[in-house]
């Protein structure tokens, strides 16, 4: 990542691969604003999520909408954001085609695992992080920076720093 130019980072990845906690971290050590997409959703789609009822594309539009936006505006940005298809990730880069995307991937026992030692999300439930992995398309080929959410936390940061060309701030 270059240090000289403003940055805008989308830590993108299923429920649960830690894209809050990563994105956090990388915000804090490369000094740029942090927003969690979740916190853009609809009062109707996070009760929707909350039923344990997956999202189409319908319910994803405005928050799609919001996000570009947001993207468009904030010049110094790391958005914590499933962007699970490709036509979202290309949606996100028309507000800004230098747009990093950062992808947390891991297996689903891993990340089922680490879900339910949450209790303070309104994500519940293994269908719908099925319905992720199914829904998800992984990146190929579109320039997205890969990191395995395997190892720890402070390992994935430490890599996604490394990923994005930065030194880990520890």
């Amino acid at each position: 990542m270059d240090k000289t130019r403003p940055g805008r980072i989308v830590v993108m990845g299923v429920s649960g691969c830690g894209k809050t906690a990563v994105g956090r971290a990388l915000a804090a050590s490369l000094g740029l604003r942090f927003v969690d997409a979740d916190s853009l959703h609809s009062p109707q789609n996070i009760a929707k999520m909350a039923a344990d009822q997956p999202l189409d594309d319908t319910d994803r539009a405005g928050w799609l909408e919001a996000l570009a936006d947001l993207i468009a505006t904030e010049d110094r940005l790391v958005l914590a954001c499933s962007a699970l298809k490709r036509r979202y990730r290309d949606r996100l880069r028309r507000s800004d085609p230098a747009l990093t995307f950062l992808y947390l991937h891991g297996s689903f026992r891993t990340i089922s695992t680490r879900m339910r030692s949450r209790d303070d999300h309104y994500f519940a439930g293994e269908h719908m992080l099925k319905s992720q992995f199914d829904q998800l398309e992984e990146p190929r080929d579109e320039g997205v920076l890969h990191v395995s959410v395997e190892p720890g936390l402070e390992a994935v940061i430490d890599a996604s720093l490394a990923a994005l060309g930065a030194a880990p701030a520890r």
